[in-house]
């Protein structure tokens, strides 16, 4: 796998409640691009973070339709992936800029 893939393959955590209530069963949520697999999300986050990786599930949302003034249009469609970090394994995201 080209190495400049798996650096542009994850886009940003998935900061949200129920994101961060997974936290405690040491999941982490990214959001990832539509046409990664499991196995190049498990090889990205391992290589990006230095951490071992147990298991990884996607989950693709639709974009929600939107509506204002100027007429209708839709937001993209995304793909998160839960990725469970092995026993002793941490991702902490303060201080990354």
């Amino acid at each position: 796998m080209n190495k400049e893939k798996l650096l542009t393959l994850i886009y940003s955590p998935y900061i949200t409640e129920k994101a961060t209530t997974v936290g405690g069963l040491n999941q982490v949520v990214f959001k990832v691009d539509l046409s990664a697999t499991k196995q190049e999300i498990k090889k990205a986050v391992e290589d990006l973070f230095d951490v071992k990786v147990d298991s990884v599930t996607t989950a693709t949302q639709k974009g929600k339709t939107k509506r204002n003034r100027f007429g209708i249009y839709k937001k993209p469609d995304y793909k998160k992936a839960y990725v469970a970090l092995r026993e002793g394994s941490e991702i902490q995201f303060e201080g990354i800029s």
